[in-house]
């Protein structure tokens, strides 16, 4: 059965209403003097999305019996700083579609995506202070620095196609897992679990992070377009040494592991079909999986030391259902 677009249901039921409650913060959190601050911020988070970061969190703080009223502002949080670099990734990589749709510097440009991207990271960092709590805001502002930290290392990596695996996950890791990896660690200091505790949540918010887009990965090779809602071939177009193409090149004959390098450093599409035949037979797209089905293991394990409580089986599940995404 394949996973939908949105986190397993059962894990949306038990959040309905608190992720109500944190749609209503990020609706008021929005307002701004400046109508186009809004209505660019407005235009991608109406976009929908699978919202996991925050439904992370608050799972991770159900699990633990946490129900202080913060975990709906720092859900928000956690969401205004990942759509703060959608925008900037957006930019970056010259994306023209997300979600199905138009991108935000594609129908606002990119000197309102940027600068609104910067006020969702300001808006954020006010909405911390909030909290009160200066071990929330060390996870964040740690969080922040290391996700930026990500972006720049891919911008380093692009059409490098001597990149490895170790290479790779480090991207990913700082890049995507680590917002996943404080969103679960938040919801621990929320409920004050003690610090093995914690530590489990955010091993299970890294491996899960980890998992998302490793399959992310395999998807722009193996995915359908109107499910997907990008444009497939987009990471070769912006010369990404992905872990199918790092398979293919290592697995792949001399003349298909040249035709693959080339496309990532011409960010050549030309081939994209050929590419995609070569990441096949070799067995490319499986062992990209497997290493996503290793990091949902250890997401599991890490969600199987909290109290089994249905917040807790959520969580597992999550887990489980993530490697049969499609979108």
């Amino acid at each position: 059965m394949a996973t939908p677009a949105a986190p397993a249901s059962s894990a949306l039921s038990l959040v309905a209403d608190d992720m109500r409650k944190v749609d209503a913060t990020i609706a008021m959190r929005l307002d701004s003097g400046v109508p186009l601050v809004g209505q660019v911020a407005r235009y991608i988070i109406s976009a929908g999305g699978k919202r996991l970061r925050p439904v992370l969190l608050l799972l991770t703080a159900g699990a633990l019996g946490c129900r202080s009223e913060q975990r709906f502002n720092l859900a928000a949080v956690v969401e205004f700083i990942h759509t703060a670099t959608l925008l900037h990734d957006d930019v970056v990589d010259e994306s023209t579609l997300r979600r199905g749709r138009s991108t935000a510097n594609e129908v606002f440009g990119n000197p309102a995506s940027v600068l609104v991207g910067d006020f969702l990271y300001s808006r954020a960092f006010q909405m911390m202070v909030d909290a009160g709590n200066m071990r929330i805001m060390q996870i964040l502002a740690d969080a922040t620095n290391v996700i930026a930290e990500g972006e720049v290392l891919q911008l380093m990596n692009m059409h490098d196609a001597s990149l490895d695996e170790e290479g790779y996950l480090r991207v990913i890791r700082s890049k995507t897992a680590k917002l996943f990896e404080a969103s679960a660690r938040l919801g621990a200091v929320l409920a004050g679990a003690p610090e093995p505790v914690e530590e489990a949540c955010a091993d299970y918010g890294q491996s899960l992070g980890t998992a998302f887009q490793v399959i992310d990965d395999v998807l722009d090779y193996a995915g359908d377009p109107a499910e997907m809602g990008k444009n497939l071939g987009d990471d070769l177009r912006e010369g990404k040494a992905t872990l199918p193409l790092i398979l293919a090149m290592q697995r792949g004959t001399p003349e298909e592991s040249s035709l693959v390098r080339g496309a990532i450093e011409q960010g050549d599409t030309e081939h994209l079909s050929q590419i995609g035949q070569i990441v096949q037979r070799t067995g490319a797209l499986d062992g990209t999986r497997a290493l996503a089905a290793q990091q949902a293991e250890r997401a599991i394990a890490a969600a199987a030391q909290l109290p089994q409580n249905n917040y807790a089986a959520s969580l597992i599940e999550l887990a489980a259902q993530l490697l049969q995404r499609r979108s």
